[in-house]
């Protein structure tokens, strides 16, 4: 079942809103006449987009300035999803921590779990209860097409073992909600998927923020407008797994029957015969 997109006032709150996809996505809403709670680390940052867009769309914007690698932040965050008014969330704040596996701060890579696996986890338990008794709702996790690369090595691809690992929780999380609530329900789940997008998200590993007040764009890749235009129609369409380049989508149909034949080795009562011919 799809998400209306096109229903004003309701409220949408976007995590890691202050650039890239999650700004774009602000952008987006506030021209279909939502009203945004946005998220980020960099509140000056936020409050100048929540500026332009209340001139520019005449919607309210609140801004939270929140840590979501920080319990209690996380936690105020959630508070605030959980509203009633609240009736799309959009889990985009994310960190990279590129690097290799075995030479990366160990602080860094627990940055990267907390922001890029528990934040979204959390905030969609908090949103889903509500949505699910107002009978309305949308829940968008913005992963990475880099879950999908497990078996590429680096070049021309990061160092990329802990990130991808995240983004690959984030697609079995989504598309493993998807079927518990099952074809009928009243509330929409994707993980949007994009490849190399052109915003300022490869400019630092997560540590630290990126030192410009104003938004940058990096020189390659898919604009974040055509990434947000994607995930918005495919809510309509009420794709689960929406790839914004992906032409074919029987390319995730082909996916879906490749775990089915890995899953037929679950049988318990014996090993497969080329383990057991060993």
């Amino acid at each position: 079942m799809g998400f209306d997109v096109h229903v004003a006032g309701a409220t949408a709150v976007v995590t890691g809103a202050s650039s890239g996809i999650g700004a774009e996505y602000a952008r987006r809403l506030a021209e279909l006449g939502w009203n945004l709670t946005l998220v980020a680390r960099r509140g000056q940052r936020l409050e100048a987009l929540a500026e332009q867009l209340r001139e520019s769309a005449g919607v309210a914007v609140e801004t939270l300035s929140a840590d979501l690698a920080h319990d209690v932040d996380l936690a105020r965050v959630a508070e605030r999803v959980g509203r009633d008014d609240v009736a799309l969330l959009v889990n985009n704040a994310g960190i990279n921590g590129y690097g290799p596996f075995d030479e990366t701060d160990p602080e860094l890579l627990q940055r990267v779990l907390s922001v890029n696996v528990t934040a979204p986890t959390v905030l969609a338990r908090a949103a889903l209860p509500g949505m699910r008794a107002r009978g309305r709702g949308a829940i968008v996790n913005v992963a990475s097409l880099l879950a999908f690369a497990g078996s590429m090595a680096p070049g021309p691809l990061p160092q990329r073992v802990t990130y991808a690992g995240t983004k690959g929780y984030l697609v079995t999380f989504t598309r493993t909600l998807a079927a518990e609530l099952g074809p009928d329900t009243d509330v929409t789940v994707q993980v949007l998927c994009p490849g190399l997008t052109a915003t300022e998200f490869h400019f630092t590993t997560g540590l630290e923020s990126v030192a410009a007040e104003a938004e940058q764009r990096g020189e390659h890749g898919m604009p974040a407008e055509d990434v947000v235009l994607a995930s918005v129609s495919a809510l309509g369409t009420g794709e689960v797994v929406c790839v914004p380049g992906l032409d074919d989508p029987a390319t995730l149909e082909q996916l879906t029957a490749a775990e089915h034949a890995i899953r037929s080795g679950s049988d318990p009562a014996k090993a497969a015969s080329r383990y057991r011919g060993a």
